[in-house]
C-alpha cells in the first residue's frame, strides 16, 4: 500500500452536514462510528455509479484518468473544495444519470479539441458555488445565500441539486460559446452570472422551480 493510500484509509468524511442553518463538510477520523462514509467507499461508489459493470483495479489508478482527474489519485483534486465536491459527483451520477453521462462523454453538441476535465471542472463547479453561497459564514451576508438557506430548510438535498443545475448550465454556455480549455474559468463566471440571475426571480423558491432545472434529465 503506498502513502497516499494509507492517508485515505486513515481519514473518514462524513456526508455534508447541515448544521446552525448552513452547509459545511466536517472531515475527521470518528471512533466506532458507523455513520461515516470512507472516502475509499465514495471512490468506489462514485466509479461504480459511472461505470457499471467496469472494474477498478485500484484506489490509486490511471483509469481515473478517464473521468476527468488530474492524476491518478482523486484525492489530491478534490482537496481543494473539500469532500462535499466528491459527494456531489456522486449525487449527480446516481439521481441524474443521464445528464450525467451524457456531460461525462461529451455527447451533445459540437466539441472543442480541448474540452475540460469532466471530474475537476465538477470539483471547480463545487468551489465556484460555495463561493458564491458565502457558505463559510455564519449567517447569511448575501441575497443569494439567504434564498438558499431557505430552500435548504425545505429539502436537505438543495446543495447537490443545485451543483446539478449549474454542471448543466457551465456545459450548455461552453457549446454556446464553442468554448475551449483556456476558456474555463470564463464560462465559470458566466455560469455563476446566470445563477444569480435565477434566483432572482421571484417564483424561485426551490431549486425545482429554476428554469435550468429543466436542462436536467
Amino acid at each position: 500500500m503506498d502513502k497516499a493510500e494509507k492517508d485515505r484509509d486513515d481519514a473518514s468524511c462524513g456526508t455534508p452536514l447541515r448544521m446552525g442553518k448552513t452547509l459545511t463538510c466536517v472531515c475527521f477520523k470518528p471512533k466506532g462510528s458507523k455513520t461515516r462514509v470512507c472516502i475509499n467507499e465514495a471512490l468506489k461508489a462514485l466509479w461504480s455509479a459511472t461505470y457499471p459493470g467496469q472494474e477498478l483495479q485500484n484506489l490509486v489508478s490511471d483509469q481515473w484518468k478517464e473521468m476527468g482527474w488530474q492524476g491518478k489519485d482523486p484525492s489530491t483534486d478534490f482537496r481543494g473544495a473539500g469532500f462535499i465536491s466528491l459527494e456531489n459527483l456522486l449525487f449527480f451520477a446516481k439521481t441524474f444519470s443521464a445528464s450525467f453521462q451524457s456531460l461525462l462523454r461529451k455527447e451533445a453538441g459540437k466539441r472543442a479539441v480541448w474540452e475540460y476535465p469532466f471530474a475537476v471542472a465538477g470539483v471547480n463547479i463545487t468551489f465556484m458555488i460555495m463561493q458564491m453561497l458565502d457558505l463559510d459564514a455564519t449567517k447569511p451576508r448575501t441575497f443569494n445565500g439567504a434564498v438558499f438557506l431557505q430552500m435548504l430548510s425545505e429539502n436537505e438535498w438543495a446543495f447537490d441539486l443545485l451543483y446539478c443545475v449549474s454542471f448543466m448550465i457551465m456545459d450548455k454556455l461552453w457549446l454556446e460559446k464553442n468554448a475551449t480549455y483556456m476558456e474555463f474559468n470564463d464560462i465559470l463566471k458566466s455560469t455563476r452570472c446566470q445563477l444569480e440571475k435565477e434566483f432572482l426571480m421571484d417564483d424561485v423558491l426551490r431549486i425545482e422551480d429554476m428554469p435550468s432545472y429543466s436542462l436536467l434529465t
